[in-house]
């Protein structure tokens, strides 16, 4: 029998759950606010694109230096650090008197946000072990897997019912809740002795994922790939990120460690990181528009719409104790071979198609989606030696970031480049959906099916 996780240890993953919660919160209900926030301001698109852009370049800044800070100042101090700075920058947010203080705040808040996701992965991996590792994650990729899903039925709730300041505010209550778990629950684990701060590689990463992310944000909202507004961006970054990548494989003690990928089960994983996070961000880009655009729904039915797949990932939250028995190879595939037969469907639905069989589909891809996610993440960590975890989780949480952004922009793309029916354009779009899940199978066949543990 495989050991029980203990009540010390599920306290902990609840309360590093809560404080997850606002910043993926934070990322979806904001989106629906834009509409309401440009006729607020009175700016154009372009302009309030910029309360979503300001936030996610400060994210991409500060996940590069979230490995060092939590070596150097342990990660008990730079998780409360990072709730401390999120809820200043979310009330500023809430307070801000014009789109300049808000693009400002939102700066704020994405650098607590920047500092958030790798934290956790380091302390429950360190935490946890091998042996528990699948049922902690079970935990926390549910928040993972279920806020992007809910997160517009809230936006949708908190504006109608509240206004738009109650987008950032609601923040605040979440964060301080954190806070004063996180002050008795998450151990303090001491400061190491870090090599000293790369200060270079943070010049050459943190602009390269900047300009990445920003090029394919731009990608989303304009013409396409061919745009000079997108290629600028986006060649800058991926200049810069292969100047930071010699450095890291030739240099001595890098700000993030590379060598990383030598460890096939980490390298496989993180390749089916990257192609899930295409799957789980692109297409949830895709499915609100799909029901408004196409089915007629107004922004808060798409989103009950949509929660059929929030239940499904909580069907397979006791899979992690199936990976920490047998390893994440089988489920992975299996996982992801769902994902992309449940959203067949969606590739050949119409205005008119039965609600009842997309909400199954739906319900079914949510299932396939989180035992995908719940086992490639417990996979990732599964050889990856104690000292390299907070390096394994920043690079984690750099695949997952630009995985999204690249499905999200590619799927926008190919809906834009349709000039002939909405629907049409929506077959497309999801058939594109399927085959970026699908491309995920060839990392997920490279990870090493484990021999069972029975540990007592």
């Amino acid at each position: 029998m495989a050991r029980t996780l203990g009540a010390p240890l599920v306290r902990l993953a609840l309360v590093l759950v809560l404080g997850a919660a606002a910043p993926l919160l934070d990322t979806t209900i904001a989106s629906v606010a834009l509409p309401t926030l440009a006729r607020e301001f009175a700016v154009g698109t372009a302009g309030v694109g910029w309360v979503s852009t300001a936030y996610l370049l400060a994210v991409a800044v500060t996940i590069p230096a979230s490995g060092w800070l939590s070596e150097r100042f342990g990660t008990r101090r730079v998780w409360l650090a990072a709730l401390v700075v999120f809820a200043a920058g979310s009330a500023g947010a809430g307070l801000a008197w014009d789109l300049g203080s808000l693009v400002a705040f939102r700066s704020v808040q994405g650098v607590g946000a920047g500092l958030v996701q790798p934290v956790i992965l380091t302390v429950l991996v360190r935490t946890a072990g091998p042996e528990k590792l699948g049922r902690v994650l079970a935990i926390v990729t549910f928040v993972t897997v279920l806020v992007p899903i809910f997160g517009p039925v809230a936006g949708g709730l908190l504006l109608a019912g509240a206004g738009w300041r109650w987008i950032f505010f609601v923040n605040v209550p979440l964060c301080l809740l954190a806070i004063v778990a996180a002050w008795f629950v998450v151990p303090a684990e001491p400061p190491s002795r870090p090599p000293r701060f790369d200060a270079l590689g943070l010049a050459l990463l943190a602009p390269a994922l900047g300009g990445v992310l920003y090029g394919l944000s731009r990608a989303a909202t304009t013409a396409g790939f061919a745009d000079p507004r997108v290629l600028a961006p986006l060649a800058a970054g991926l200049l810069l990120l292969g100047a930071y990548v010699v450095r890291a494989l030739r240099g001595d003690h890098p700000l993030v460690d590379l060598r990383l990928f030598r460890i096939r089960s980490f390298a496989a994983a993180g390749g089916v990181q990257f192609l899930t996070g295409l799957s789980l961000y692109g297409a949830m880009f895709l499915l609100p528009l799909y029901y408004q655009e196409v089915r007629g729904q107004d922004a808060l039915a798409a989103g009950l719409l949509l929660v059929p797949q929030g239940l499904g990932s909580l069907l397979v939250r006791p899979l992690g104790g199936v990976v920490d028995r047998v390893g994440s190879a089988r489920i992975v595939v299996a996982g992801v071979v769902v994902c992309a037969l449940a959203t067949v469907p969606f590739a050949a639905a119409g205005p008119h198609t039965s609600p009842f069989l997309l909400g199954c589909a739906l319900l079914v891809r949510g299932a396939g989606l989180s035992a995908a996610t719940i086992a490639v993440m417990a996979g990732a960590f599964k050889d990856v030696p104690r000292a390299a975890v907070s390096d394994a989780s920043t690079v984690t949480r750099v695949l997952q970031q630009a995985g999204g952004s690249l499905g999200t922009a590619v799927l926008a793309v190919v809906l834009a480049a349709h000039t002939s029916t909405t629907v049409t354009a929506f077959h497309s779009a999801f058939s594109w959906s399927v085959a970026l899940t699908a491309l995920a199978l060839v990392p997920a066949f490279l990870l090493r099916p484990a021999t069972v543990r029975t540990g007592r």
